[in-house]
């Protein structure tokens, strides 16, 4: 039998209509993808970045997506290999981030015993799958590309094991996918709500606007700064929304669990506060306590409702497009800013306690590591989070330049090990900054098959900084105070720079605020002289986080 064209075959049908789309792949390679990444580096411009962990590869193009704003893509083989995926596919669900993930799958002529059913697996997180045929397997890819768009959630592409090498023909000229418009309110009903809001604003005395990540994601920081400048707010963000107002010298930083404790004061003064694109999950709101019982509080959200029982008038549409009618509102009926913003002196609210240098079991208190960090780490810089107990630190310490700069991959499905290799997708999304992983002892020594994959791909502008506790951290704040037994929460003191050293990185154990000098003079040093750096810092588990504490009250 001839041998099938590399660029004919089905898998080169779906690997050719991909790339009109994307720029990067992440993934394993194995016997059921093979023949898709043969033609993907054959026929295309597209990257591909071997990671070593299948859930590297999705979370690398998780991070990838959420540094960039593009389509993301992984791939991995059939069964272990898609099986792996599974909680890194999850978190991109709840994170809704638009990827596609190829994969291949049983034969069509049946399971083989090493397959399972990876349709009823990807459902179970949120997923959908589509599986390509000799006949489709460009227009299934095209469907596939516009379903992760519009609905902005990881979809699944099955590539049949017995169809992958299969010869379809020449590849046909695809249609592009089909987006939907920014949504805008419709309606009476939606047009009297934004009047309401208009005669809210207007009449505002102390007026704040928050915004998360689902305003980046429109394009609505310029509309939401003539917002906040129409009536005078003053304005903060969500963790994921860091930045995205124009206007530094009004903001208030992060809120909830990471805010401030005077910035967050100042909030619960506002008698009306306007948030876009925010959905107000129990830490933004500090559990209920954010606002105060008289604020008024009004959403904007593409959600189907209100997400939260504390809002009092909600208006469904795209945070851009309602911020600018919102404004032309204003405008209309020639209001006047509150001045508030300009009567409160707010770089005292924004500032975080120094902490104590060291704790009183003689490991360093993290605060002042952080704190000392965040002094020393570059302008051009990109934060990437596991999830753990030491998420705020970053959170409070490190702020960014726009929300595209920090990414906590893991904190939506409540996942840790995620860290290391979401490096390599950020580091290559954003290709002159300084990438800063920031992740646990427990997170880190999940994820160290990817270790190898971070420093390869980030080299000399990678840092990782891991907190060293000896434990998890959340678990023992979280039960070990309620008397439970310790030893399943502790971990045996591990040495994560001579790990480093192990993959070429320079590792630093950090027992001392001065140790930290060996990050300021890598900073100084030229880019192609440095290597990833590796940050071990034995933190003290006594200190305990802000937003941890609200955890604590709630669950006591």
């Amino acid at each position: 039998m001839p041998a099938v064209s590399p660029v004919t075959s089905v898998s080169a049908h779906v690997a050719l209509t991909l790339a009109r789309h994307i720029d990067h792949v992440f993934g394993v390679m194995g016997n059921g993808n093979a023949y898709f990444l043969d033609a993907l580096e054959r026929s295309t411009d597209v990257h591909f970045t071997a990671v070593r962990h299948e859930a590297g590869g999705v979370v690398a193009a998780d991070a990838y997506h959420r540094a960039s704003g593009r389509l993301a893509a992984a791939t991995a083989t059939y069964g272990a290999g898609f099986t792996n995926t599974l909680t890194a596919l999850a978190e991109a669900v709840q994170a809704h981030v638009p990827l596609v993930l190829v994969v291949g799958d049983e034969p069509t002529s049946g399971p083989r015993p090493w397959d399972v059913d990876q349709i009823a697996l990807a459902s179970a997180v949120g997923a959908r799958t589509y599986t390509v045929g000799r006949a489709d397997a460009a227009a299934t890819t095209v469907i596939a590309i516009e379903h992760a768009l519009t609905y902005r959630v990881p979809t699944v592409l099955a590539i049949p094991y017995d169809v992958a090498a299969r010869d379809a023909g020449p590849v046909p000229e695809p249609p592009a996918p089909r987006l939907p418009a920014p949504l805008a309110p419709a309606g009476p009903f939606a047009a009297a709500a934004v009047d309401g809001i208009v005669e809210a604003l207007a009449t505002a005395e102390r007026p704040f606007l928050l915004a998360g990540r689902g305003a980046w994601i429109s394009g609505a920081g310029e509309a939401l700064g003539d917002l906040a400048d129409a009536v005078g707010a003053v304005t903060a963000s969500t963790a994921l929304g860091r930045g995205v107002f124009p206007r530094t010298e009004f903001d208030l930083g992060v809120t909830g669990g990471f805010g401030a404790e005077g910035a967050m004061e100042l909030v619960r003064e506002a008698d009306v506060a306007m948030v876009f694109g925010a959905s107000l999950n129990q830490f933004t709101m500090r559990f209920g306590d954010l606002f105060a019982p008289g604020t008024r509080v009004f959403q904007v959200d593409v959600a189907a409702a209100a997400t939260h029982p504390h809002v009092g008038g909600y208006v469904r549409g795209d945070a851009a497009v309602v911020a600018r009618a919102l404004t032309d509102g204003l405008r209309a009926r020639a209001a006047r800013p509150s001045g508030w913003r300009e009567s409160v002196d707010l770089a005292p609210l924004r500032a975080y306690e120094p902490g104590d240098g060291a704790a009183p079991d003689g490991r360093l208190d993290p605060r002042s590591v952080a704190a000392r960090i965040g002094e020393l780490l570059p302008e051009d810089r990109v934060v990437v989070s596991d999830g753990g107990h030491f998420i705020g630190w970053a959170n409070m310490y490190w702020p960014v330049a726009s929300p595209d700069r920090m990414s906590m991959v893991g904190t939506a499905f409540q996942s840790i090990g995620l860290g290391w290799p979401s490096v390599p997708g950020a580091a290559l999304a954003k290709p002159s900054a300084t990438v800063v992983l920031t992740t646990g002892d427990g997170g880190g020594l999940m994820a160290l098959a990817d270790l190898e994959t971070a420093v390869r791909v980030a080299g000399g502008r990678g840092i990782a900084v891991v907190w060293n506790d000896a434990a998890y951290g959340a678990e023992v704040n979280l039960y070990g105070l309620k008397g439970l037994a310790k030893e399943p929460m502790l971990i045996p003191q591990v040495d994560f720079a001579a790990l480093a050293s192990g993959v070429a990185a320079e590792g630093v154990v950090v027992r001392t605020l001065a140790d930290l000098d060996r990050l300021a003079s890598w900073v100084a040093e030229p880019e192609a002289s440095r290597r990833f750096l590796v940050l071990d810092c034995r933190i003290s588990g006594e200190v305990i986080a802000p937003y941890q504490q609200e955890i604590i009250r709630v669950n006591s």
